[in-house]
């Protein structure tokens, strides 16, 4: 089966008494509309990677993920669909949680990683697979220049311009796939990446390394929240109040830290009236069955 994954998400308006106040507009690109499953970001990231294993005469997909992935489980559902085997290297004690039986249900054989061995997942690839010549190669969250070059397409479907574009990030991938089509298109378009992980400035590096050519950009390193998965009550609340108001669905992992950024920043007049701002829904909604206890 051909694999074509060409997209275009819809961007709405986001309205706020804040946003009126400060004189901004603030819209949201809705990349989670792309897909039930496959949505967000891991529509984007997996679209030339599909295409490059079909192209070597793949047939396996192996890639990893921590037992709440939204990556595992956009690539089960992409393997289904297109024609694929698929196996995930999950982290962790063997669980069951309502994202891997989703994978199990695509299709989708799970094979549980101790930690430490998890650290080193070509070594992880080759021990399990080393030997199957149809079993492709897949990184955690889908980085890779394939990656990124599916996620700078998303530039390509904006038919109006915005002095910021804001996103979550997680590798990195997504990032530095749209800065990527920022500098192809020339935008005088400021970027700002809000990272989810405590310490998370190590993010520049993984950006950087999929960077078509140099590019200035932020790194807001503060609202992570206490880390990767963490939450605090005031970011519940936020989001809580967020998808009553407006009627869009986000989760505390990545969209919801990144929206919060923004308003906050809004708040600080960081933004000058006038101006436009974009935000990028990644997906990953799925991620909130795994905090509904949270809520």
């Amino acid at each position: 089966m051909q694999i074509d994954l060409d997209i275009n998400s819809p961007t709405h308006q986001i309205t706020d008494p804040l946003f009126d106040a400060k004189g901004i507009e603030v819209f949201i690109k809705r990349d989670d509309m792309i897909h039930p499953l496959i949505s967000g970001n891991k529509w984007r990231k997996l679209k030339y990677v599909l295409q490059k294993a079909q192209a070597e005469g793949k047939s396996h997909l192996v890639t990893f993920g921590g037992a709440y992935s939204n990556h595992l489980l956009a690539t089960a559902a992409a393997a289904a669909k297109f024609g694929f085997k698929a196996t995930g290297i999950v982290r962790g004690e063997e669980v069951q949680n309502d994202t891997l039986f989703m994978c199990r249900l695509h299709g989708m054989q799970l094979i549980f990683s101790d930690r430490d061995s998890y650290r080193d997942k070509p070594a992880l690839f080759a021990q399990y697979f080393g030997a199957d010549a149809d079993a492709f190669f897949i990184d955690e969250g889908g980085a890779s220049p394939e990656g990124a070059r599916g996620c700078s397409e998303l530039i390509d479907e904006l038919p109006e311009s915005y002095n910021h574009i804001f996103c979550a990030c997680g590798t990195g991938t997504t990032a530095a796939g749209i800065i990527n089509g920022i500098a192809q298109h020339q935008l005088i378009t400021r970027f700002h990446a809000i990272p989810v992980f405590k310490k998370g400035g190590f993010i520049k590096n993984e950006i950087d390394e999929y960077l078509l050519t140099p590019i200035d950009y932020d790194l807001h390193l503060h609202y992570h929240f206490g880390g990767y998965a963490k939450t605090t009550p005031e970011l519940i609340d936020f989001i809580k109040q967020f998808v009553a108001k407006t009627g869009v669905l986000i989760e505390p992992v990545y969209t919801g830290k990144m929206l919060y950024a923004l308003y906050d920043l809004a708040a600080k007049d960081y933004f000058k009236p006038g101006e436009r701002i974009l935000a990028i829904h990644t997906g990953g909604i799925w991620g909130l069955l795994g905090m509904r206890e949270r809520f």
